[in-house]
């Protein structure tokens, strides 16, 4: 666990030189299993909250993952374009970052965290929100976006 979280601090700083350490080091301290819960989302929870515009979707992946395949409800802010992008960010919903596992997603969150917006990342990822939109789950889901927007 220490290993992880030094390896998460070496990454948003390496992410954003104007971080600084005593606002990680707040964070650090304030750290409890009530964060642990808040940080994450699972891809069914994140897909009702898109539908009720509660929500926006940032997909962190490369810009050519994303012409690869892409989810067309999710901003695509490459991690490492991230904090030139700040602006294009709603400080207004929850923002959830994703990306096909969750490595990823979850330096952004901390990224994002750091800077002040509320975010959390999706924990079960990309690959297992595809897989929920899948035929007719696809149909409903992208009916009901239309209908709430």
């Amino acid at each position: 666990m220490k290993k992880i979280v030094l390896i998460l601090a070496m990454a948003i700083f390496a992410l954003g030189a104007d971080l600084k350490s005593r606002d990680f080091d707040e964070y650090l301290k304030s750290f409890n299993t009530q964060e642990i819960k808040n940080m994450k989302i699972s891809s069914t929870d994140m897909l009702e909250l898109i539908k009720m515009d509660d929500a926006i979707l940032i997909d962190i992946r490369f810009k050519q993952e994303a012409e690869a395949w892409s989810i067309p409800f999710a901003k695509n802010i490459p991690l490492q374009e991230l904090p030139n992008r700040l602006g294009e960010l709603p400080r207004d919903k929850l923002i959830i970052t994703a990306c096909p596992h969750n490595d990823r997603a979850n330096m952004a969150r901390m990224y994002l965290t750091m800077k002040g917006y509320n975010v959390k990342y999706l924990n079960d990822g990309l690959l297992t929100t595809v897989d929920k939109l899948r035929g007719s789950s696809a149909i409903e889901f992208i009916r009901e976006l239309k209908e709430n927007k």
